[in-house]
């Protein structure tokens, strides 16, 4: 397996083969990611703007950092090295919750994906990967949540579904 192959998988998040990226996103099947949220000293959020280069989602402003485990990798390392390669930062990070969900986006594309999601907390300046990042900026959830209502269409699908479970687990961390 490759990085421009993802692992199918079955709603427990039991692997059930492989296939190439793009044809899992044509075909919508249900396959494994990982979505970080790092949070700085302050309690700001990290989001990156996806460059405008990217096959889907161009443009769009979502969480610190997602992607796709390779076959054999554990999700906690394929974390690990995709926030190093796309933001150019380590930080040691909890897997937090996990979510399924399925979106329909631009390019005639389906994101069907059993997401593990991570925070994780740093008050790093990113030195973005420019074929993945095109901007960065930290900002107040309470802000995100209210910029996502006002301005659905400048974020990614998943970062929007996902976006109330994270402030849910915030608020629980915080009690």
């Amino acid at each position: 397996m490759n990085s421009n192959e993802v692992i199918l998988v079955d709603e427990r998040d039991n692997a059930i083969g492989v296939m190439e990226k793009m044809e899992a996103h044509q075909k919508g099947l249900l396959h494994r990611a990982f979505s970080i949220f790092l949070f700085n000293g302050n309690g700001e959020m990290l989001l990156q703007r996806r460059a405008l280069s990217k096959y889907h989602s161009p443009g769009l402003w979502t969480n610190t950092c997602c992607s796709h485990p390779m076959e054999g990798e554990t999700i906690d390392i394929a974390a690990n090295r995709r926030l190093s390669e796309e933001m150019g930062m380590t930080c040691t990070m909890t897997k937090t919750f996990d979510f399924i969900y399925k979106a329909e986006l631009d390019n005639d594309l389906i994101e069907h994906e059993y997401d593990h999601v991570f925070f994780g907390t740093t008050n790093q300046v990113p030195s973005i990967n420019p074929d993945e990042v095109c901007d960065w900026k930290w900002m107040a959830v309470y802000d995100v949540y209210i910029d996502v209502q006002l301005n659905p269409t400048r974020y990614t699908e998943w970062f929007k579904i996902a976006l109330p479970e994270v402030m849910s687990q915030l608020k629980l961390q915080l009690t």
